[in-house]
């Protein structure tokens, strides 16, 4: 057995699996620009259960379908619920939030808003705009992150959601991102027990700290997109997830894993 550093942490830290844009299509053999998205999913997750397992949850940040039809959002709970840890999931632009929530939940996969501990809170955004890649914090998203917030100030935050509310240096990308940060962002400082925010869409690793608070963008489970590239151009890196140890004392330690070999 690989060790696995989630067996040796502090046992009140939270342990967490990352998976995003995972981009399944209703049809198992379908691929995006040439990567099985099912197959790659899989390997990701092999590789999670080598490096980083068990995990206290799994956190599954968007784009769950590229067809957002009940066929892949099945075959999706199936594999989700295979884990046998919980998975909370949000939706992406490429999803229908009421397919997915007619379709995805089972036992242990679940579309929670939020999930508390003795030490954190995890919250978890919806940005997504119909018909549209870009996203929004709506105005009932915006109070419900500061009610929650402000309901449990001893415990630390994690705030997440799908589309990135920081520019990451590639145009068409940030052409897409959250197109009201701002709005975003005053809630959060606001509130000092905000550790980090983590989010998937972008296709690739990005970090970064604004007021102490860590923002986190992490690689699909399928095909990476080019940092710095102004137009889509996918990249050679492989797919992979993002783990995350949420300290007791409110330190948040963070990595990425990249499955070696895959194109």
């Amino acid at each position: 057995m690989t060790y696995s550093m989630f067996t040796q942490c502090p046992a009140d830290a939270v342990k967490i699996i990352q998976l995003t844009d995972t981009h399944l299509y209703a049809d198992a053999s379908r691929t995006f620009d040439g990567v099985n998205t099912q197959n790659s999913l899989e390997c990701v997750i092999d590789l999670a259960r080598e490096n980083h397992w068990p995990p206290d949850m799994v956190l599954a940040t968007g784009d769950l379908a590229h067809e957002p039809v009940p066929a892949a959002y099945e075959r999706l709970r199936e594999i989700f619920n295979g884990l046998k840890i919980p998975v909370y999931c949000i939706p992406g632009n490429h999803d229908d939030p009421t397919v997915m929530g007619k379709t995805l939940p089972a036992s242990n996969v679940h579309l929670t808003r939020s999930i508390r501990g003795p030490q954190w809170q995890i919250i978890l955004l919806d940005t997504v705009v119909p018909d549209s890649h870009g996203g929004h914090l709506a105005g009932s998203e915006q109070t419900y992150l500061n009610e929650a917030l402000r309901a449990a100030p001893e415990a630390y935050a994690l705030i997440c959601l799908h589309h990135s509310p920081v520019l990451i240096g590639s145009r068409f990308m940030d052409e897409i991102a959250l197109d009201n940060p701002a709005a975003l962002f005053a809630i959060i400082d606001r509130y000092p027990q905000v550790r980090a925010v983590l989010w998937g869409h972008i296709h690739q690793e990005f970090s970064a700290e604004r007021g102490g608070v860590h923002l986190f963008g992490s690689p699909s489970t399928c095909v990476q997109f080019k940092p710095g590239a102004q137009e889509y151009v996918p990249d050679t890196q492989p797919p992979g997830y993002r783990w995350l140890l949420l300290q007791g004392d409110g330190t948040v330690q963070t990595g990425i894993q990249r499955v070696k070999g895959a194109a």
